[in-house]
């Protein structure tokens, strides 16, 4: 047995239940994350070089994760104090790059760099935010405050993705435009869980959010890069089937790949 495995194994006999699963959670996310990025980088080759880029950037959070979960799992185990400032830094480097995959999937060219932009720095204006409300007194005045900014941060990031960004989703192949909508979802709804989990603090729940903290990273992560890469893959199959109307299985179209 690893020596990974068998302090997980002892933990789970001298911790309480909440906190051993909250440690195997810490371990499968470093499964997780890190066959998530292994797949994604061997699929990068079976996209056309134009999207490569945004599978690329998908097998990076995925790989950033991996590596921040390492560290967590292993500053947890310790059971010195819980790795807050190190999920944070996790947050601070994957979620612009979740959200960057927007423009990079519409390839909107010089436009894209004002939506860029403006998430960017309301991501970057969310996670700090939230990270002195984390480490705020509970309750309290700053706790509170900087918690309502960090929600504000994050409704501006979803009145982008559903406002302005709406007609240029519309003007895409239908296999990328619906995984753009999807992918909208993972915002909308899966970062929600974190404000819901920040509140469970003041209720004394703080052991229980992390498990829920850990399922929907892997989730929100993993989940993100194989939907656009689905609808990356799908729009290929598509292109194949209108060049080959005669076949009815799928046909991989050519992807060129520029030497120079």
């Amino acid at each position: 047995m690893s020596p990974i495995l068998a302090q997980l194994s002892m933990d789970f006999e001298a911790n309480s239940f909440v906190q051993s699963i909250t440690l195997y959670l810490f371990f499968a996310g470093i499964v997780g994350m890190g066959a998530g990025a292994v797949y994604l980088f061997l699929e990068r080759s079976s996209v056309p070089p134009q999207y490569r880029s945004a599978v690329t950037v998908s097998g990076l959070i995925c790989s950033i994760a991996c590596f921040h979960y390492y560290k967590m799992t292993t500053q947890y185990m310790t059971g010195e104090s819980f790795p807050t400032a190190l999920r944070y830094i996790d947050w601070l480097f994957t979620t612009p790059l979740l959200l960057i995959k927007f423009p990079m999937l519409l390839r909107l060219g010089s436009k894209g760099k004002s939506l860029f932009r403006n998430l960017v720095l309301l991501d970057i204006g969310m996670v700090v935010t939230a990270f002195i409300a984390e480490t705020s007194p509970v309750g309290g005045g700053s706790w509170w405050g900087f918690f309502v900014v960090a929600c504000i941060f994050e409704l501006g990031i979803v009145g982008l993705l559903y406002g302005s960004m709406s007609e240029a989703i519309n003007c895409q192949p239908v296999p990328i435009a619906s995984a753009i909508r999807l992918m909208r979802l993972f915002i909308l709804v899966g970062w929600a869980v974190y404000p819901i989990g920040f509140l469970m603090a003041l209720a004394g729940a703080g052991e229980y959010r992390e498990i829920v903290y850990n399922i929907a990273d892997v989730i929100n992560k993993v989940g993100f890069g194989l939907v656009a890469l689905h609808g990356i893959q799908s729009l290929v199959q598509a292109e194949a089937r209108t060049q080959h109307p005669e076949l009815d299985v799928d046909v991989p179209a050519p992807v060129t790949t520029v030497v120079g």
